[in-house]
């Protein structure tokens, strides 16, 4: 991997990680810790993601659970692999369901919001798979965390804060009553540094641990799960959880300036930014510079038309067929590629058939790598806690339409369009590395701009992932981080954008990169906008 890492041998500015063996990159340091470890003890890079994946359902509890989803790409001898880890709908989640409960549009919170919960199958069957050292060893980090407890950190906080105490007191019902005791333990939110624990999780994450996650979906877990649905009014059943199965899947990509981008292929919306790269590949960004007005505008563009091509073809492809191959077809981003003018456009989806989440990233000294991301969805997900298990399940099902005739509506047994997408970069079928971007659908503009920033501008994993963000989020409205320049957010008014300019940055959006050098070590970071930290030995 060339990249321009000159400029690292000056002060001033963070510093990737260096290391010979393994790395691991997540958005919170006691996590990372976990994934050494394993690695140290001889475990894979599949090893140090599961242990990871589990040590961040207890230490970021607010963008990550045990009731929630997963996506992973793996990367070993050659190849990459592919795991859909999400939920499928209850079979009694219907329209005429919500319709008989008052609702015209799909609910952010509670029951009816909840899916069957991906992610711990996810971590079983990448065991299966690919894993070397025994499954319960995997997941002692997460359990000590559970049952000791450990300081709280600033930035999982503030979702944490803004959840517990804006959120949560509107929600109102018998569902919702074990979530105070078990996240504002003596009636507040901890503070930063403070210690928090939950035997109940620890209690929850050992029996997974002992069972290989057969306790969520056919055993004890799941019957307490079920009992608690039947009594505040949910739909979800013990057959609904004993049906899930994960879903290995053929990872999707495009080439992008000699470069192969990929994504887990749909009901994921890692397509939205395939799309956007292929259409991008018709511009010279690094002619236009990376801190310029017309850099920044075409992407822009590129990426709302992208957007607008996800939301109207993304779903569950059991379930709708797809048309993944012309989305991502040079003719279609020609196609695309001439509606972007000087002017801010009024993006809508073409015709192509005519012709919060926890990120993080491992590697080891096989070269093996994986890309790995996790999430309940919307900060606490449903925001149900099931009493005696500190499970927070996931509110997934909020991601369904109800338009009659769109691919993505709601069917019982069907999963949702789904925000939560790992990246992956080769070049010439040897492995570059894993790298991802979190904050619902900041994701796939994320990926974007970290490889925008790679590929084109040179930029080493701190960099790339540091450089000041945009975010296009409906309609001409457009966000940039303070550090963007005053010169291109004059120029994008002109342009027709609405544009904010926040005044922090953007912590939703943080991310992790591990790159693989020619030299075969790897570089890795954490974006400086989390509380993350890259190792590696």
């Amino acid at each position: 991997m060339q990249l321009d890492l000159t400029s690292l041998a000056f002060p001033g500015r963070r510093q990737p990680v260096f290391a010979s063996r393994g790395a691991v990159a997540t958005s919170q340091p006691l996590a990372t810790q976990a994934g050494i470890r394993v690695l140290q003890e001889g475990g894979n890079a599949v090893d140090a993601a599961i242990a990871t994946a589990a040590t961040l359902t207890v230490v970021e509890p607010a963008s990550t659970g045990i009731g929630g989803d997963a996506f992973v790409l793996v990367w070993k001898d050659g190849k990459l692999h592919g795991l859909n880890g999400s939920g499928r709908a209850p079979a009694g989640l219907t329209i005429e369901q919500l319709r008989r409960r008052g609702h015209d549009d799909m609910p952010g919170h509670g029951w009816l919001s909840v899916t069957v919960p991906g992610g711990p199958a996810a971590w079983r069957d990448l065991h299966d798979r690919f894993g070397t050292l025994p499954f319960a060893r995997l997941l002692e980090p997460a359990i000590e965390y559970a049952e000791r407890g450990y300081p709280v950190s600033p930035i999982a906080l503030r979702l944490w804060r803004t959840q517990a105490e804006t959120v949560h007191p509107e929600l109102q019902g018998a569902e919702y009553a074990a979530f105070g005791p078990t996240f504002t333990p003596n009636g507040k939110v901890p503070g930063v540094g403070e210690t928090w624990k939950s035997a109940e999780m620890a209690r929850s994450l050992r029996v997974i641990a002992e069972t290989q996650c057969n306790t969520l979906y056919r055993g004890a877990l799941a019957e307490e799960i079920v009992r608690f649905s039947r009594r505040t009014g949910g739909v979800l059943t013990e057959d609904d959880l004993a049906a899930h199965t994960s879903t290995w899947v053929e990872p999707i990509s495009t080439s992008y300036r000699g470069f192969d981008v990929w994504e887990c292929p749909p009901n994921a919306q890692g397509l939205a930014a395939l799309i956007a790269l292929n259409i991008l590949e018709g511009f010279d960004l690094t002619a236009l510079g990376r801190e310029s007005l017309d850099s920044y505008h075409v992407q822009i563009e590129a990426m709302k038309l992208a957007f607008a091509d996800a939301r109207q073809y993304i779903s569950d492809p059991e379930h709708a067929a797809i048309p993944v191959e012309e989305l991502l077809s040079r003719r279609y981003a020609d196609e695309r590629r001439g509606l972007i003018g000087d002017s801010a456009l009024d993006a809508l989806p073409g015709d192509p058939r005519h012709g919060d989440t926890a990120y993080l990233c491992t590697a080891d000294e096989n070269g093996m790598m994986v890309s790995f991301i996790q999430s309940i969805a919307a900060g606490f997900g449903s925001h149900i806690v099931v009493p005696g298990t500190g499970i927070v399940l996931q509110n997934r099902a909020s991601g369904f339409s109800l338009e009659d005739g769109h691919p993505n509506r709601l069917e019982p047994g069907k999963r949702p369009f789904h925000t939560i997408i790992p990246g992956f970069l080769t070049r010439d079928g040897r492995a570059i590395g894993p790298f991802g971007v979190m904050g619902g659908h900041m994701q796939p503009q994320g990926h974007v701009q970290a490889i925008v920033n790679t590929v084109d501008y040179g930029m080493d994993p701190c960099a790339a992932l540091d450089a000041p963000r945009w975010s296009w989020w409906r309609a001409s409205e457009t966000r940039h981080e303070p550090s963007v320049g005053t010169g291109i957010i004059d120029g994008l008014r002109q342009r027709g954008h609405d544009v904010a300019k926040t005044p922090e940055i953007d912590w939703a959006g943080r991310g992790q990169i591990i790159w693989q050098l020619d030299s075969g070590a790897y570089v890795a970071a954490s974006d400086h906008r989390g509380d993350g930290q890259a190792a590696g030995y």
